[in-house]
């Protein structure tokens, strides 16, 4: 199958960007993130996004993104938090080697605190989060190859974690 050597998934603040591109560098290929791609194509922020159009104008366009980049993208390919959410999309993962960044809900505050930039998270955040990961772990954990747990743990660590949870080979 082609498409992507790795896709990382996992909520909001994990640090898939960081660790996605810690692997591209790592495997020496090109890294991807669909949220990237979306406001490149739409030329919004995620947060506009989902005030002005609503987050089911969003998932349309995310679910889009994802099923283009792991048609095309042959290097480390990160996912939004809420990409999962699509079945066609857990489909279309299928067979892919998925990566799930893992984090408890005080390691997630921590990172992510009161980020106006992540809608989903603006008015209870621990709250809010909390009730998130009950919604999507069980979709992480489906369409994982790998679970990668970060927390207390550096990008560098999770990286190494994750190379050798796919036994992928560094350039």
């Amino acid at each position: 199958m082609t498409g992507p050597l790795v896709v990382l998934v996992g909520p909001m603040g994990v640090g898939k960007s960081t660790v996605g591109q810690l692997l591209a560098e790592r495997l020496g290929v090109g890294y991807r993130d669909t949220d990237d791609d979306i406001v490149a194509a739409r030329g919004r922020e995620i947060s506009d996004i989902f005030v002005e159009e609503g987050e089911p104008a969003f998932r349309a366009l995310e679910k889009q993104a994802v099923a283009d980049a792991l048609a095309g993208h042959e290097g480390v390919l990160a996912l939004g938090g809420g990409a999962v959410l699509d079945a066609d999309t857990r489909a279309l993962l299928a067979g892919h080697p998925v990566v799930y960044l893992s984090m408890d809900v005080e390691e997630a505050v921590r990172r992510t605190g009161l980020n106006v930039a992540r809608p989903l998270l603006a008015v209870n955040p621990r709250k809010q989060w909390r009730e998130l990961m009950e919604a999507r772990r069980h979709l992480y954990e489906e369409v994982a190859t790998a679970v990668v747990a970060t927390d207390g743990r550096t990008p560098q660590e999770v990286t190494r974690a994750a190379l050798d949870a796919l036994e992928l080979k560094e350039a």
